[in-house]
């Protein structure tokens, strides 16, 4: 974390500190949310739609907090109490990051794309985890609040920083790029998700392609080179930067294909340039580019295959992303984090691929975001789920329920529920749920369908002979 003196904390900022004897009073670590500040850390008060938290100071004082940044607009507080007044808080704060990013003696692989991007953080983390002192953003702390609080979370020592960056509009990902800096930039694809405010795949890849704004001038250019719309674009950039691309397509630097997948995950050979095998414990076909991506920066940083594989195996993963919970009976496929047409199509060819389960059902929610075609494409979806390998589809939110009108081209009407509330559809799931039986979660976050895998992780499916 970031140990510095306010004198220092006040030049990064910007900001002047409202008494000169707090000078070389060390803040060790920064926060903005009074429920988790610790000891000697610096109050970050931020201002948002809906709130002011500089109302909350006396609540960051008492919880440890020995000094805080204040927006020069707010009334000063009438206390002896170490303030640096600044222009704005989350401008502050975004500086603070920048300038200590300068200071370490670190190296930044930002990650971005529609789909992927915490997926890909992970297995890099793991596999330079095995030489370096490693950080990653924890969760998705990825837009510019989230990874600037990623970069003060690191140590002085820290050695490789993997860090995501989010964005739904134009410029997102250029400031986030500037303040990190990063040494390796990763496209991981361009999906559907967000078109509600970019509209068009292809604006969706020139946000993403901001990335290459802060690129270091002897960085490494990362993509997936299967997508034509972001092959395209990449052609007509003109960067100095070392570009690599992937895929399973002959055109590309790195040339990937699956092998052996089952519920321990995938193994897939990769040319680079030679021919390697490689096996991940991750579910998914689409994991495998999320692994080329991963490997290919390991090696520009020189971790040998031997060690690549290593890591592989011990990889720290995100909830919530294509994990299998064993209830007692049965099996759900946890994919609750995030949801667009894209990944919903992958989960499913994830649980295709898992033939061991006699049943097999979907729990499908609204895809948020997606703009003005956002009923024709939950549409889709419905039309695209296998009868022969899927019993059940149930839905939940009024943009899910086009998912199940548009299956009954395929299903009956009985194999398809509609629910208004997460009880409803537990009490609903239950009533089908079979021993062997195997559950996809998947809906966008705002629907916290998390509640559901929870509830039914403690259910007790019994065996056949014991079902009355």
């Amino acid at each position: 974390m970031i140990i510095r003196s306010l004198k220092d904390i006040g030049r990064m900022t910007q900001g002047s500190l409202s008494n000169a004897k707090y000078d070389h009073l060390i803040i060790r670590g920064v926060s903005t949310d009074t429920r988790d500040i610790e000891d000697d850390q610096l109050f970050i008060p931020l201002i948002g739609a809906n709130f002011n938290a500089h109302r909350f100071v006396q609540e960051a004082m008492d919880r440890g907090a020995s000094a805080a940044l204040w927006t020069k607009d707010e009334p000063l507080p009438d206390i002896d109490f170490p303030f640096i007044v600044v222009d704005d808080t989350l401008l502050a704060l975004q500086r603070l990051a920048k300038e200590y990013r300068k200071q370490l003696d670190v190296k930044v692989i930002g990650i971005t794309g529609s789909n992927g991007k915490t997926t890909t953080k992970d297995i890099l983390a793991g596999i330079l985890a095995t030489r370096y002192n490693t950080k990653k953003t924890i969760g998705n702390l990825n837009n510019h609040i989230g990874m600037p609080l990623t970069l003060l979370d690191l140590d002085e020592d820290t050695e490789m920083a993997v860090v995501e960056m989010g964005t739904s509009d134009f410029g997102e990902i250029s400031l986030l790029t500037d303040i990190a800096r990063p040494d390796i930039a990763i496209i991981t694809n361009i999906g559907e998700a967000h078109l509600e405010g970019f509209l068009t795949r292809e604006n969706i890849a020139k946000a993403k392609l901001e990335i290459l704004e802060g690129l270091a001038p002897d960085g490494l250019f990362i993509y997936f080179g299967d997508w034509p719309i972001l092959k395209e674009l990449i052609t007509n950039i003109e960067l100095e930067q070392s570009i690599l691309s992937y895929g399973i397509q002959k055109h590309n630097d790195y040339i990937c294909e699956l092998g052996q997948m089952d519920q321990n995950g995938l193994s897939f050979d990769l040319k680079a340039p030679i021919m390697h095998n490689l096996f991940v414990p991750i579910l998914g076909a689409h994991n495998m580019y999320n692994t080329v991506a991963a490997v290919i920066a390991a090696r520009h940083l020189d971790i040998s295959m031997e060690s690549i594989q290593e890591g592989l195996y011990h990889i720290d993963r995100t909830g919530m992303r294509n994990e299998l919970v064993y209830a007692k009976g049965f099996t759900i496929l946890d994919d609750s984090y995030k949801s667009n047409p894209d990944s919903v199509l992958a989960a499913l060819d994830t649980l295709y691929s898992m033939e061991q389960y006699e049943q097999k059902i979907v729990v499908l929610g609204d895809m948020l975001g997606l703009g003005e075609m956002e009923v024709e494409m939950h549409e889709d979806i419905g039309r695209n789920i296998d009868p022969n390998r899927i019993e059940y589809i149930f839905t939940i939110g009024p943009l899910a329920e086009h998912i199940g009108k548009a299956a009954k081209i395929n299903f009956r009407d009985d194999r398809i529920v509609s629910c208004n509330n997460k009880p409803q559809l537990i009490r609903k799931l239950r009533e089908v749920l079979r021993p062997g039986s195997l559950v996809l979660v998947k809906a966008s976050r705002a629907l916290e369908l998390e509640d559901v895998v929870n509830s039914l992780r403690d259910d007790i499916i019994p065996p056949r002979d014991e079902v009355i």
